[in-house]
């Protein structure tokens, strides 16, 4: 009964955690197409609603406050690098493709980068990382009824790297409620200097500042607390394939609350793209 109750838990704790990863996408999505709030402004609201309350949390759970300033600072501009690029590929790019570019990157960046540590290149990592590569040109390859912003796609690609390498320093962590604190304290720190260098003007109305405010409070603070909670309980592989199914529900997601269209081109990509992942994901018994 005790395991029951363990499983049916740590269930939900991953259900609730890749519904969040993949809400951040269709709630960016949804403030951005409205105009009524800038790319700069949602990252912020973002990024400082999340620090906020992973603070307050920890604040709750170890009536302490802590920053350390000598450490994390790389991982930092990484969350902030993922974000502010995130927010600005979305001024012209539908939820479910972006989240698929995102996460086919992030899980291609992954395993270059691991390839660089100790993971030797098997032929099915070969074979996988082709497939996966050959699905993304298919997506971003332009057509007569489907086409792509250059520009936008590639902020989405800078996205994902920045959130892969986030990922690969994160696994160095010995306190993740901690260090995903400091971490976006110290975005914030970050999104203040790119205002102070590149940003001319911010808007934002009530409706837009709540969509910004519960994917940093909520969908990504929240959310990113109970993967880490998670991860410690599953096998890295098990991770990684679990992580494919964002994709699949943020595209579900974008056709219920903001009436995209599933092309076959997309769905042709998604298939091809997760199958490649899926490959490279494969061990030898």
């Amino acid at each position: 009964m005790r395991s029951l109750v363990f499983d049916f838990k740590l269930l939900s704790f991953i259900i609730l955690s890749l519904i969040f990863l993949a809400a951040n996408s269709i709630l960016c999505r949804m403030a951005l197409i409205t105009s009524n709030i800038d790319a700069y402004t949602f990252t912020f609201i973002r990024v400082f609603s999340g620090a906020l309350t992973l603070l307050f949390l920890y604040f709750i759970k170890y009536k302490k406050f802590e920053v350390k300033l000598k450490t994390n600072w790389l991982s930092s501009l990484m969350l902030f690098l993922y974000a502010i690029c995130f927010s600005y590929s979305y001024l012209n790019m539908q939820a479910g493709i972006g989240t698929l570019i995102l996460f086919a990157i992030v899980q291609l960046s992954m395993i270059i980068i691991a390839l660089f540590y100790k993971e030797k290149l098997t032929l099915n990592k070969l074979l996988g990382i082709f497939i996966a590569f050959s699905g993304l040109a298919y997506l971003l390859y332009p057509k007569e009824d489907f086409s792509l912003s250059f520009e936008h796609t590639l902020l989405m690609v800078f996205s994902g790297i920045a959130w892969g390498i986030y990922t690969v320093l994160g696994k160095k962590s010995k306190d993740a409620f901690f260090n995903t604190s400091d971490n976006f304290i110290k975005a914030s720190f970050f999104a203040i200097l790119f205002f102070i260098f590149f940003i001319d003007f911010i808007k934002v109305d009530s409706f837009t500042f709540l969509l910004a405010f519960i994917s940093g409070a909520l969908t990504s603070a929240i959310g990113y607390l109970l993967w880490y909670e998670v991860l410690p309980k599953m096998q890295i592989i098990t991770a990684s394939i679990l992580q494919l199914l964002v994709p699949i529900l943020a595209i579900v997601l974008s056709i219920i609350f903001l009436d995209e269209k599933l092309s076959l081109t997309l769905v042709i990509a998604t298939f091809v793209i997760l199958f490649g992942i899926l490959i490279t994901l494969k061990k030898r018994k």
